[in-house]
């Protein structure tokens, strides 16, 4: 290997630890792993090879060191680590498609059909049929198949991942083991998805340094220093090996937090699995994203691990060029489930010459093997027309009588030879020596528990130093609702009047804090798919990961109870005390903690975030009503009051409050003094009033008393705090148990949908996972490429006859290192029928130029000239222009049709006819040969259409929009097999022709693709151009620019493979190939022939018709057109509408049976007032569901729509709030129906109709509030943050918690008239309380006598004029005991 690699594989930079730089000898300590470095101290048994192998990948860079590790290990006699996987009648049955019907919010209540639909039993597909093969030690297999054809599931199976499918028949075995004895060994059998999972705000070297330091073995090599040495080794060495060193620094990211290349996170999730040193590994297209170099360079990889370690490899990829195929063993090739091939590599392509299929000179051998069974893709043999097999079921026939068949079948018997139990024997001394001692035995874990924990909290908190504005907001968003709190209770007086501003206060400290803990039910879906993946490489116990998550708790909580408590506490003028406030702190965190284990738990519990956001929106309602605040514990009903014993709020309430007024006398001013005023100053002939708890004739009311009468005491606050802990260890065991039930998601997945309204037009059946790629294969043949209705359909399409020029083409980012510069003064064009490829390794800066091009960069500097016909870029530059990104982002709840009307009536020009824009939509569905899918929905990942419908569902969106410029295209073949893949290019070259002006970047292109493209733009790292200009037929002009300079591309050899070699690879010879460019005569005609087409386009009148015009549709027709896509969304969404319609019902159910016919008393007053304030607590749970769905929508606008100019935000804000009305006036009805009643408020016809209307506004209210917050958010867990501030601040000054008249004077005449909820509490209770009469209770009184020779009504006359006049004397003659309430 040349010492100079690809961009991918570039050499380590000088900041690179020495350790790696250090001799063999001593670097081979690192990898120690792979490897063996359990020093067992018995020989190799007689069977294992004493030889080093010769590789296939024996110029692989790293190959020295990992024979020098297999040397070290056989001096140190060390068992190995060898398995091997043999299956025999393999079927595999998933759920049928049947199910795939996508019920709409009016379907779903039909009843009759469910009932008919549920006396059927669930159809079965058969996804692998008698699927059998023998991998031993050593071996590599290549699994080919198109998408759908069951090779991803045969890797699931071969993984022993069997979860999710209905039914598994037949024998696989690992070594000698069966699937049930190796599932104690799962971290030794892995599986590389086709996903790449991980937190994103982690750096690429933290996330390795996590992975290894899971599986350092118990027993270290005596040549290691230390455990921290050997996983420091490790992870150097497989950082290296993938050429990913220099990125240890960066972000991993993901589509929206900014990271590494593709390219590069793809590697980085290879060599995560590498870092399982497991014994068995099954790569699912391991490749997609790399470009061709990079993707040789991996298999090589995998290839020298293999045969040095005695590893079995299992491979799944498409668009595998003939280097890669080259390097594998043996092939099985699937098609629908069928395996119609299964042997030795080297046999595979002439088996299927002599059935009759021509292989074509330099065609991908792997695309040419999974196109025998396709019509449109198959070359047959001249003679063979009448006699070759036309079928997966005729090959399948023709190789079961073949030689190769009973060849192969002689492994079969592998499990049971005298080898495989040996070495199965080996296997397991070996791993059961790696594991630490603490373990069981039947662990399948490395490290022991306490290490595990320990690398877990590391990564929290590396977790939380990565996420920093989500930890800020938190804290912000609880110091500002602590200072607001502080203030609204501020100085909260020391008499009846200061009892329940108090009360409210301890109140808010508790449910703010339980609030802000509801984000933990978000916080816990975005982290499961990782904790799955890690749990199937047995890095750590599920219990690992939920005890992390507390220990990073605890600090944050302290911080953040402690700044809220001292600020809200000493604010608020509660009892100044050392030993009161530390006990405060004490029970106000461990309420916190018990909360947040309780939120954590239900997130772990619940499978979707629907149901799981339902369950929390109920509990925070039901856990703040039996607190024992709003309703008093003697208040509440005997079927409810179980709640208060299982409510850790009411623990935590009871306790702060008896540790507030234990040993206080509390004296009755005010209101609750009767009588008072300037001619009542003698306390003998007071009482106080309005305090159940006051003796006749007292005028102060004693603490205790007062928390006995609500059954509480000071003798029980250190009780509830051990019942604190108890319900905190009790969520913690509950989220431990959820955790672990955890599973990747199998079985039923990637079928289609289709809408409940749309079954009648659908055109094919839904169908499973391994059969959707391809719904039926084309019944007309061989050289044909596609139906012929296509033809019409080309002269139908839009012709661009604009040139489109780039000169001088800089980018600069600032990152934290300085300023980086992506693009280095970049040349080219496009003309009117050119298909120009852009193409270098990974990270070279190809996306970035396209987005740079394309107007997409919104951060950075940009040098240089982008012009159309030597012209300034208009304003409607990005809506003439077709953008596809290399994600694939739609709507998932619209069909495909839908999408494409969508985008064609908003961005086609406003003068075209509706009738012509929907008629263009029918042209490129037949170009897109779409009609089968064209009513299914597009879904998201594992349930809709597959990737490569995606693919071309992108394409389309972007074509019926009529660009007039330029189609952009972002690597629009990766993860495509080489067919699809072959289907795009062929497609692009066909609008090409037809005048199209088409730039793709590509990766890994075949020879036959590479070849239908007319010019070439080639990037080296740092956006440096190594060549533009034409390819030529066969790529001959290409050829002979690099042969001129000592790079000849050898014959049958892909050239596009070749020249990345050349430019940045193992052939790059050292050369400045930016350099070698800039001195070449092409790179001068090219800025003579550039500066004439710009002279030339410019001295011409402008061929495009710039309308100056941002939208091409008025607002109106955008306002529209999007709310009428929101509301179809929205009414297929049963989970979002069913969810919040339940909420609904259920706590208008739990309020109006809490407050069960409330009766007329002056106690009641204040529950009529309560039974509307829990009115108010069903929007947290509410717009906690409501926000990830807002925001989902929003990125789906700024990352396309917007980029494209197809609306403005003023429609996808309306088409947003619209759509929710519908649902919204149902809800606000259906709480209605179930509470106005059942709390027994008036039924006169005016005051329930306005009531209604009330609760209705409030839905609207709370709804905007809600969609508010998220449009600022830039993520739902901060949205979740942000909530409680938003709500507890309108709850706070609502007029309930503190009356108007003792809210400070700050707050009171500009807060108060601003909150909506002070308006809704105020009509309510205007409609609902105003004229309802009073009979005060017994208990209610205030019972004192008046001095001598006055009677009750002489003494009170003044009181009853003045401050008493709404009170009410019931005995005014009495000489004694008067009676006033």
């Amino acid at each position: 290997m040349a010492n100079n690699e690809s961009e991918g594989f570039a050499p380590i930079s000088h900041h690179r630890s020495s350790s790696i730089v250090r001799t063999l000898s001593h670097a081979s300590r690192a990898l120690s792993d792979f490897i063996a470095p359990i020093r067992s101290r018995t020989r190799y048994d007689e069977y294992e090879e004493q030889e080093t192998p010769i590789s296939k990948a024996a110029d692989w860079k790293l190959m020295p060191d990992v024979k020098a590790y297999r040397e070290q290990d056989e001096k140190d006699h060390v068992k190995t680590r060898k398995l091997g996987v043999t299956w025999k009648n393999l079927t595999v049955k998933g759920i049928g498609a049947d199910a795939a019907i996508n019920e709409n919010f009016v379907s779903q209540f039909n009843i009759p059909r469910i009932i008919t639909d549920a006396r059927h039993a669930t159809s079965l597909r058969t996804i692998l049929e008698n699927s059998h093969g023998c991998v031993k030690p050593g071996e590599m297999l290549l699994v080919l198949g198109r998408p759908g054809a069951g090779c991803t599931t045969l890797l699931k199976m071969l993984a022993n991942r069997r979860n999710g499918y209905a039914e598994v028949k037949g024998d696989i075995m690992f070594g000698s083991l069966d699937h049930k004895a190796a599932k104690n060994y799962r971290g030794q059998i892995v599986m590389n998805t086709e996903e790449e999972l991980f937190f994103p705000t982690l750096t690429v070297g933290q996330t390795m340094d996590f992975a290894t330091r899971m599986k350092v073995p118990f027993n270290l090599p005596p040549i290691v220093q230390s455990r921290a040495h050997y996983q420091s080794e490790m992870r150097n060495f497989l950082l290296e090996s993938m050429s990913i060193f220099h990125t240890s620094g960066t972000k991993v990211g993901n589509e929206f937090v900014r990271g590494v290349s593709g390219g590069e996170r793809k590697r980085v999730s290879i060599i995560e699995t590498l870092a399982t040193r497991a014994s068995v590994f099954c790569w699912d297209n391991s490749t997609r994203g790399l470009d061709a170099s990079t993707a040789l360079e991996y298999t090589k990889a995998i290839r020298a691990l293999t045969d040095i370690l005695g590893l079995t490899s299992i491979v799944t990829l498409y668009q595998a060029g003939n280097g890669i195929y080259n390097l594998f063993d043996k092939v099985l090739l699937l098609d629908e489930g069928k395996e119609i091939y299964y042997g030795p590599l080297k046999e595979a392509r002439p088996f299927m010459e002599e059935l009759g299929f021509v292989c074509r000179d330099g065609a991908n051998v792997a695309d040419f093997l999974t196109g025998v069974t396709v019509p449109t893709e198959r070359v047959i043999r001249e003679g063979f027309e009448d006699k070759f097999p036309k079928t997966a079921d005729d090959i399948r026939e023709r190789y079961q009588q073949s030689s190769i068949r009973t060849a192969m079948e002689v492994e079969y018997d592998y499990p049971t030879t005298d080898v495989a139990k040996i070495r199965t024997d080996n296997f397991r001394e070996r791993v059961q020596s790696e594991k630490h001692k603490s373990l069981p035995k039947t662990s399948p874990l490395t490290v022991k528990f306490a290490t595990q924990v320990k690398t877990c909290v590391i990564r929290q908190y590396q977790i939380l130093w990565g996420d920093k504005s989500t930890f800020l907001i938190k804290q912000f968003s609880t110091l500002a609702q602590a200072l607001i709190s502080g203030s609204l209770f501020y100085n909260a007086p020391e008499t009846s009047l200061g009892l329940f501003l108090k009360a409210g206060a301890l109140f808010l400290a508790l449910i703010f804090n339980s609030l802000l803990a509801m984000s933990e039910v978000t916080d816990s879906f975005s982290g499961r798919p990782v904790l799955a993946k890690h749990k199937s490489f047995a890095l750590y116990h599920p219990a690992a990961f939920c005890i992390a998550q507390i220990a990073a708790d605890i600090p944050v909580l302290l911080v953040q109870i402690s700044h809220f408590s001292l600020v809200l506490y000493f604010m608020a003028g509660l009892k100044q005390t050392a030993s009161a406030f530390f006990t405060f702190w004490i029970l106000v965190f461990a309420t916190t903690m018990c909360m947040t284990a309780l939120f954590r738990a239900i997130g772990a519990a619940f499978r979707t975030f629907d149901a799981a956001s339902k369950v929390s929106g109920l509990a925070i309602v039901t856990l703040a009503s039996y607190t024992g605040y709003i309703i008093s514990k003697p208040e509440m009903h005997p079927w409810f009051v179980w709640i208060f014993w299982i409510d850790p709020l009411a623990y935590g309430f009871e306790a702060i409050l008896a540790n507030e007024l234990h040993d206080r006398i509390i004296p009755c001013v005010g209101v609750n003094l009767v009588p008072n005023g300037p001619t009542y100053t003698n306390a003998a002939y007071q009482a106080c009033a309005g305090t159940p708890v006051a003796l006749p004739g007292a005028t102060s009311l004693i603490g205790d008393n007062y928390l006995a009468y609500l059954s509480y005491s000071h003798s029980h606050i250190w009780r509830n705090l051990g019942i604190l802990w108890a319900f905190w260890v009790l969520f913690v065991v509950i989220t431990i148990i959820a955790t672990n039930s955890w599973k990747e998601t199998a079985g039923k997945t990637g079928y289609l949908l289709i809408p409940q309204e749309k079954v009648k037009n659908k055109h094919g059946l839904a169908q499973d996972e391994e059969s959707q790629g391809y719904p039926e294969k084309q019944i007309y043949e061989s050289n044909s490429s596609c139906p012929e209705n296509t033809d019409s359909a080309d002269k139908d399409l839009v012709q661009n006859i604009s040139v489109f020029t780039w000169k001088n083409l800089s980018y600069i980012v600032k990152t934290s290192q300085g300023d980086r510069k992506l693009l280095d003064n970049v040349h080219g064009w496009v003309k009117p029928g050119q298909l120009g490829a852009l193409m270098g390794s990974s990270g070279a800066g190809k996306t970035t130029l396209l987005d740079v091009l394309a107007q997409r960069k919104t951060e950075g500097t940009i040098h240089g000239t982008i012009l159309v016909d030597g012209r300034e870029l208009s304003v409607s530059f990005q809506r003439s222009t077709g953008y596809c990104e290399q994600l694939d982002v739609h709507e998932p709840l619209a069909t495909v049709r839908e999408a494409l009307e969508f985008s064609a009536l908003l961005r086609q020009s406003r003068s075209i006819p509706r009738e012509e824009k929907l008629k263009y939509v029918d042209t490129i569905i037949d170009l897109l040969e779409m009609h089968d899918i064209e009513n299914t929905l597009i879904g998201q990942s594992g349930v809709g259409l597959s990737v490569e419908q995606r693919k071309r569902l992108t394409i389309g969106v972007e074509l019926v929009s009529k660009p007039s410029i330029l189609i952009f295209l972002d690597e629009p073949t990766s993860g495509l097999d080489g067919q699809a893949a072959f289907n795009i290019v062929r497609f692009l070259r066909k609008l090409a022709d037809v005048g199209q002006a088409v730039l793709v970047t590509i990766h890994q292109p075949s020879a036959q693709l590479f070849t239908q493209f007319d010019t070439l733009l080639l990037l080296a790292y740092g956006g440096k151009t190594v060549y533009y200009g034409e390819i030529g037929d066969n790529a001959a002009t290409l050829k002979d620019y690099f042969a001129r300079y000592d790079a000849p591309c050898p014959k049958d050899t892909n050239p596009a493979e070749h020249m990345i070699d050349v430019v940045s690879g193992p052939l790059s010879q050292d050369k400045d190939w930016n350099q070698i460019w800039l001195e070449s005569p092409e790179y001068k005609a090219m800025m003579e022939e550039l500066d004439r087409i710009n002279q030339e386009a410019a001295s011409r009148e402008s061929q495009t018709q710039n309308d100056s015009l941002e939208f091409a549709m008025p607002l109106w027709e955008q306002t529209k057109l999007v709310t009428r896509r929101m509301n179809i969304a929205l009414f297929r969404n049963t989970g979002y509408i069913n969810n919040k319609i339940l909420l609904h019902i259920v706590t208008a159910l739990f309020n109006g049976f809490t407050f069960w016919k409330i009766g007329n008393s002056v106690a009641d007053l204040q529950q009529r007032l309560f039974a509307i304030f829990m009115f108010i607590f069903v929007a947290p749970g509410v717009i906690a569901q409501l926000q990830p769905l807002f925001i989902e929508r929003r990125d789906i606008y700024e990352t396309r729509e917007k980029k494209s100019k197809m609306y403005s935000w003023k429609a996808f804000v309306t088409g947003l709030i619209v759509s929710e009305f519908p649902y919204l006036c149902i809800c606000a009805v259906l709480y209605f129906a179930c509470w106005y009643y059942t709390v027994g408020f008036p039924t006169p016809t005016a005051k329930v109709g306005a009531s209604l209307f009330v609760m209705l506004l409030y839905e609207f209210v709370y709804t905007s509030i809600g969609q508010s917050i998220a449009a600022y958010a830039p993520n739902a867990v901060f949205a979740a943050l942000a909530n409680p501030v938003v709500i507890g601040t309108l709850i706070s000054f609502c007029g309930v918690l503190v009356p108007y008249s003792q809210i400070q004077a700050f707050w009171r005449y500009w807060i108060y008239y601003l909150n909506p909820f002070n308006y809704l509490m105020g009509s309510l209770l205007t409609f609902t309380s105003f004229d309802t009469p009073v009979a005060c209770k017994e208990s209610e009184f205030a019972i004192f006598n008046p001095p001598e020779n006055f009677t009750c009504g002489d003494y009170l006359a003044v009181y009853m004029q003045t401050l008493g006049a709404r009170s009410n004397l019931t005995n005014p003659k009495a000489t004694g005991q008067c009676r006033v309430c």
